[in-house]
């Protein structure tokens, strides 16, 4: 999900410039926000999510909706400090919630509600979780280094040359603090440029499904205070597709890879890739490396609207073993989320050939992404 920094930036600010004050020591302002976020999360808080963050018993809050659970790491660590303020600040249905959780930004400012988050994430004492502000916008084609629990519908429509549609239906599910699986099912259809065949000789296409792929990705390590991540993930892509239709390799392919985010100031980020194509059968499909980089910037609407991520990626590739040159693509685009809850998000762009650009098509690239740990597809409309 898209995060709005600016936010936390400005709590900060509030925050430091009131107890500026009367500190007489970084120490001692870090003693007194601890203290000052347990104050407030005692006073406006406890009375439903309990002392301990575990929720207090339904027959004493008197409804029936279920309260999180503020320990469990798995639920506390995936969302940025900027998704809690948006519902504690405006209230549930600021994020598509119940509106059982009222809007405390008429009576906390900002700086009391980042005191309050920071005490809130003490409830969870598991540092192997990454932090939420670590989970940066995806791009359409650089995979990113965060572990999640997604579902993406992605697909590529040649502009130029013979016509083709390519799809792929990703599943990710995570596991454990660090670590995610993730299945991949491409499938499609192109035209038959084949002389001969029933296909060609009626103008017809050709289509089905592709080469799937499993892998399993581990973030090996992440630092919320620098905003870095790195992970490392290996993959193996099955021969499923039909080589003779051109939806397949006809060999097994391991695609080992590594991850890295940067979340930078101003909102900007930064995702890269590097990783190797190696087939069982060298015969059937060539043995390439390939690097990708991408660079990004998020814009809110509002405090805590909807929001919007134009973004860059630059992608290269070249044959190992041969002398051939490097293939170089750019790819602009944009990612927006689509609702309130901001789980469900669409992006698009266009791939170009940089290099070999006369015989290389350009595609329209797209993707469909639902975070479905944050809910229900029509949920948070």
């Amino acid at each position: 999900m898209i995060r709005n920094r600016a936010t936390r930036r400005a709590a900060l600010w509030i925050s430091a410039i009131g107890l500026l004050a009367c500190a007489p020591a970084p120490g001692a302002a870090s003693e007194a926000a601890a203290s000052a976020g347990a104050a407030l999360y005692a006073s406006a808080c406890s009375s439903c999510h309990g002392a301990r963050g575990t929720g207090m018993p339904q027959h004493q809050v008197g409804f029936d909706l279920p309260l999180p659970d503020f320990t469990d790491c798995s639920f506390a660590s995936r969302e940025p400090d900027s998704d809690w303020i948006a519902v504690t600040h405006d209230g549930g249905p600021a994020r598509g919630f119940s509106t059982l959780m009222p809007a405390f930004g008429g009576a906390l400012g900002l700086g009391e509600l980042e005191a309050v988050m920071g005490y809130v994430r003490g409830f969870c004492g598991n540092p192997d979780w990454p932090a939420g502000e670590l989970n940066l916008p995806k791009s359409l084609v650089t995979e990113k280094a965060y572990p999640e629990d997604e579902a993406v519908y992605t697909a590529a429509v040649d502009l130029e040359g013979e016509r083709a549609v390519s799809n792929k239906i990703v599943y990710e599910k995570r596991f454990g603090a660090r670590n995610q699986v993730e299945i991949a099912i491409p499938f499609g259809w192109r035209e038959s440029g084949e002389s001969g065949g029933a296909a060609a000789s009626s103008g017809g296409w050709l289509g089905g499904i592709g080469d799937v792929a499993v892998g399993v990705k581990r973030a090996v390590y992440h630092n919320a205070g620098t905003g870095t991540i790195f992970s490392l993930t290996g993959e193996i892509v099955l021969p499923t597709g039909d080589r003779e239709k051109g939806l397949g390799k006809g060999t097994a392919v391991f695609e080992p890879f590594a991850t890295f985010g940067q979340a930078l100031p101003s909102e900007f980020f930064l995702q890269s890739q590097a990783g190797f194509e190696l087939p069982a059968d060298p015969d059937r499909a060539g043995r390439e490396g390939f690097w990708r980089v991408s660079l990004g910037r998020t814009f809110t609407s509002g405090m805590f609207g909807r929001s919007w991520s134009p973004i860059v990626e630059l992608l290269g590739a070249k044959e190992l073993g041969e002398d051939g040159p490097v293939e170089w693509d750019a790819v602009p685009q944009m990612q927006v989320s689509l609702n309130r809850r901001q789980h469900i998000l669409l992006s698009a762009g266009v791939r170009l050939p940089v290099t070999d650009a006369g015989t290389r098509d350009a595609q329209l690239l797209f993707y469909l992404l639902w975070d479905w740990f944050d809910g229900g597809f029509f949920s948070g409309w």
